[in-house]
């Protein structure tokens, strides 16, 4: 794609980038066939290749609108289209660039304004979101159901503990993150239990908060900036020890922005080294446990026969499409004599994408029931997902549990 940008980006490095992923696009559309929103909505412009041509006109100079915001709003960040993109078009970086300017230059409503202001200030900090759980869940009756439906029902029975330190030399770090440990506090637990029969000790350093993904995906990237550097202070005492081997991601989505810190803070002088050594660090859970998966197989094997019990997995968008793991979960799964159900266009997104269910409802709202419907179509008794978002937003259209995979694979080894 040929392109000739503004002045005022054109030797920026944020304008050098798009610049180059504009180029490498050769308008093919076969992303277009992957596009959930394009799916709904059959509008060219609701599809990558015309928020591509979208955001290309924007930084090339041309007007923008109120029209140009709803497009590029409606996308989900799925990345959908990279996975199936045969020239390797880095959309999800194009579009975080073209956001950026957009906000500069295309104004809110008030009510917009005050909605990505509370998401922003309230969701990243456990001290606020908390206690507005807890009242939501007692006022939960009264509210009106776009907002009921997003307030989760207390969890039943006790939470199972951390497991005790057991002095194990391989140790690893964990996120405790902004929302899980309020809505599925047993998810790193679990983990922690896990990894502990493996030999491994996990623990969550004081003071890391939120990854930065919420802030930086309702475009206040110089905040989310700030999240990300926080991050980073609190684990990189633990990091130049040569004390842990790996940072263990329990919330996909949180992996997939924490893997990008290198390129996000490439141009801080006093962090682009240290974010580039988190970010090599990172793994997913999943690939954690496989790497142990003789072991794993082992201690299963002692546990208990195969359950037998018939499971549909989820495959988180930032899980397939963000960080290119696939069938990793489902073999773990199998392993631990779970039964998979099979899920039709399991590449599609579920619609939660952060805070997408609360900035667009009705999209998240139809993705949700067609992800459900695909999901519940083997009559399994149970979805599992491995990202708070997903999860979350599922178990709202549900009737059928909705868990964290390791929570099966823990409950396995406890029998």
């Amino acid at each position: 794609m040929q392109t000739n940008l503004a002045d005022f980006i054109k030797d920026t490095p944020e304008g050098r980038e798009a610049d180059a992923i504009l180029r490498t696009c050769v308008h093919c559309g076969f992303c277009t066939a992957v596009c959930p929103t394009y799916q709904l909505l059959g509008d060219e412009l609701d599809g990558p290749r015309g928020r591509i041509y979208l955001i290309k006109q924007m930084l090339e100079g041309q007007p923008v609108s109120a029209k140009t915001q709803l497009h590029l709003d409606r996308c989900l960040s799925c990345r959908s289209c990279e996975t199936t993109c045969p020239s390797g078009v880095k959309y999800h970086r194009l579009l975080d660039i073209g956001r950026d300017v957009m906000e500069k230059r295309v104004g809110r409503s008030v009510v917009a304004k005050a909605t990505r202001f509370l998401l922003c200030e309230a969701l990243p900090r456990p001290w606020i979101f908390k206690p507005v759980v807890k009242i939501g869940q007692w006022v939960r009756p009264l509210l009106p159901s776009v907002l009921a439906d997003k307030v989760p029902t207390p969890a039943e029975g006790a939470l199972k503990p951390w497991p005790q330190p057991q002095g194990h030399k391989r140790r690893m770090i964990a996120l405790a993150g902004c929302v899980q440990p309020t809505l599925t506090p047993n998810t790193n637990a679990a983990t922690a239990r896990v990894l502990d029969k493996l030999g491994i000790e996990l623990f969550e350093p004081v003071g890391a908060g939120c990854c930065g993904a919420l802030r930086y995906h309702l475009n206040a990237q110089e905040q989310a900036l700030d999240d990300m550097r926080r991050v980073i202070d609190a684990w990189w005492p633990h990091i130049e020890s040569g004390s842990v081997e790996a940072i263990v991601m329990t919330a996909s989505g949180c992996g997939a922005h924490v893997r990008e810190y290198g390129d996000m803070l490439k141009h801080d002088a006093a962090y682009a080294a240290k974010a580039a050594r988190v970010a090599a660090l990172t793994r997913d859970a999943s690939e954690v446990i496989a790497a142990e998966q003789a072991r794993l197989v082992e201690l299963l094997r002692i546990a208990s026969a195969g359950v037998g019990q018939r499971v549909a997995f989820h495959s988180p968008c930032t899980l397939q499409h963000g960080q290119k793991i696939r069938g990793v979960v489902e073999s773990l799964l199998a392993a631990a004599g779970y039964e998979l159900s099979p899920v039709a266009d399991p590449h599609l997104c579920c619609g939660s994408a952060g805070t997408y269910s609360i900035t667009q409802p009705e999209l998240s709202k139809q993705l949700r029931d067609n992800k459900l419907a695909a999901l519940g179509a083997g009559s399994p008794s149970v979805f599992v997902t491995a990202n708070i978002g997903c999860q979350t937003h599922l178990q709202s259209g549900s009737a059928t549990p909705v868990r964290h995979w390791i929570e099966l694979i823990d409950e396995r080894l406890a029998s």
